[in-house]
């Protein structure tokens, strides 16, 4: 069995008959190797819809898990041993994936190819410039404290001025995240009334914005919250 060439064809490697991209064959219920290009929605039998009902992701995945698993294909060949692992692994990824509402978003922007690992370090939001730059004056000012003889109680005012920044950026954190489920309606809506490659595309660009957004902000927030640890 050349599970690379029956990918391709969607035949069964056993019977040959069509299996239009199933787990099983529909024929002769043999286990089938992953065609070319099946995202993590398709898995699920789903569009690339971003709004989900988590309890039937959630029971989809488990009688998937189930028929899946590898104790189910002891006897079997190893060409289907392999396969079962192949499914399972990929099961798992799909469905730690699908169950983040931003994991879904950046997943289905990365199948878009609109976000890759080693993109270009991001820019300070424009509106936000005022405020990075006083947090990271303070920041430098915590981290050059604790390498003088500075008395406990400036200390603790620098790391007090420090979490009421965290506080503004953890709001801010919010608000995107609400932008985010907007846009994710919109996609969804625009996936029922068919919407053309354009608007899609205009789609994805905004909701790209808003993770670039996303991801600036939480890692200032990161970064505050490492220098309060220390």
């Amino acid at each position: 069995m050349s599970t690379s060439s029956v990918s391709e064809t969607n035949a069964c490697w056993s019977c040959g008959s069509a299996t239009g991209g199933a787990h099983f064959c529909p024929a002769c219920g043999k286990i089938q190797p992953l065609p070319r290009g099946m995202d993590f929605f398709a898995f699920f039998g789903l569009p690339q819809k971003l709004w989900m009902e988590m309890g039937a992701l959630e029971q989809k995945f488990h009688a998937l898990s189930w028929k899946l698993h590898p104790d189910n294909f002891v006897r079997a060949s190893e060409d289907e041993r392999q396969l079962s692992l192949e499914r399972s692994s990929q099961l798992n990824d799909a469905y730690r994936t699908l169950q983040d509402p931003v994991g879904r978003v950046e997943y289905l922007l990365a199948q878009a190819g609109m976000r890759k690992e080693g993109q270009t370090k991001q820019q300070a939001p424009p509106e936000l410039l005022e405020e990075v730059f006083e947090l990271n004056e303070s920041l430098e000012e915590l981290r050059g404290a604790r390498g003088s003889q500075t008395n406990g109680d400036e200390l603790a005012a620098l790391k007090e001025r420090l979490q009421e920044a965290q506080h503004g950026f953890e709001a801010k954190l919010r608000q995107v995240d609400a932008q985010l489920q907007d846009i994710a309606r919109e996609w969804d809506a625009a996936l029922d009334a068919s919407a053309g490659d354009a608007e899609r595309r205009a789609l994805m660009e905004r909701m790209n914005a808003i993770l670039n957004r996303r991801s600036y902000i939480r890692n200032l927030v990161n970064n505050v919250q490492k220098e309060l640890a220390q």
